[in-house]
């Protein structure tokens, strides 16, 4: 049965209850409307990290947990990088957009079929993946809340953004190099 009262699955929830607001909040014409929008975006990261920790910390992790952290994260991930393409103020962002969107879609892709021949628990996160996700969450935040073209955090954000797409690059190839066996193996449906 699936628990929605468990307090680390309403944080999940909440991290995706908020993309609307952040979304319209973004698009306010307001000075101030960029930095309120990272200011939502810092709090659901953050909910991403209190929901793994309250549910290993209260010993309510789920198979629904499970399911629902990565697509929370992905969404609010993939969100936050189409808002910033669109935003003509910042250049040469849609390059590292591109690569973290398309690595999500390849690794969720490989997961789901690792899943379905039985060798999901081989496709677990790693540290490199911590980091690449710290330096991706905290990029996003600065590039919300400053122009890269007017404020050095725009710039470090901008380059933490490379950093982290390089670390994308990174990760699956470690991901793929694990289900190589597999995906050579045969035993697949197609």
């Amino acid at each position: 049965m699936i628990n929605l009262t468990s307090l680390p699955n309403l944080l999940t929830l909440l991290r995706i209850v908020l993309i609307p607001f952040f979304i319209v909040i973004f698009y306010l014409p307001f000075s101030w409307s960029h930095g309120a929008a990272a200011i939502i975006f810092a709090l659901a990261s953050f909910t991403d990290w209190l929901d793994g920790y309250l549910a290993r910390k209260l010993e309510q992790m789920s198979p629904f947990g499970a399911f629902l952290d990565p697509v929370a994260d992905k969404l609010l991930v993939s969100t936050s990088l189409l808002l910033l393409v669109g935003a003509k103020e910042i250049q040469y962002i849609t390059i590292p957009a591109i690569i973290i969107v398309g690595r999500e879609i390849v690794i969720s892709a490989l997961r789901e079929w690792m899943s379905e021949i039985g060798s999901g628990a081989s496709m677990a996160v790693n540290y490199i993946g911590k980091v690449k996700t710290t330096l991706q969450m905290t990029a996003l935040i600065l590039l919300l809340a400053f122009y890269p073209a007017t404020s050095y955090w725009g710039v470090l954000g901008f380059v933490m953004l490379y950093a982290a797409a390089i670390l994308t690059i990174w990760t699956m190839v470690v991901y793929i190099k694990l289900a190589w066996p597999n995906l050579m193996n045969g035993n697949h449906k197609s």
